[in-house]
């Protein structure tokens, strides 16, 4: 069973960065690819970033040059770096992780996510 655990939400001011973390465990794909999500309340879930199992990534146009996504395989742990928060990166992230590649793959499964706030 497929276990998502993030960690990293924090309340900070605008301008300011965090480090969202998340410990991936139970799955035995061989190919896969992890994303960072984010809901604000009263908006629809949107990818924030996405990276393959080989390495390559993706990023939303709104976080672009500002949020880094990265993997560390030897430890099943994705991370996300922001930096520049603005109050509109306010959300909860969540992590996922889907059998198959960036452009075709199967479900995600999500995690529970951590809250990430900003005040301006």
């Amino acid at each position: 069973q497929v276990r998502l655990v993030e960690s990293g939400g924090d309340s900070v001011q605008s301008g300011g960065s965090l480090r969202l973390s998340c410990e991936a465990s139970g799955y035995t794909y061989t190919a896969y690819v992890l994303a960072w999500f984010r809901q604000a309340p009263g908006q629809e879930r949107e990818e924030v970033a996405s990276i393959d199992f080989d390495g390559t990534t993706t990023y939303a146009d709104s976080v672009k040059g500002r949020f880094t996504i990265s993997q560390d395989n030897a430890k099943n742990m994705l991370y996300l770096q922001m930096d520049n928060l603005k109050p509109n990166d306010t959300a909860m992230y969540s992590c996922a992780i889907a059998k198959g590649r960036m452009k075709l793959h199967a479900p995600w499964s999500r995690g529970q996510g951590t809250q990430v706030t900003v005040s301006a």
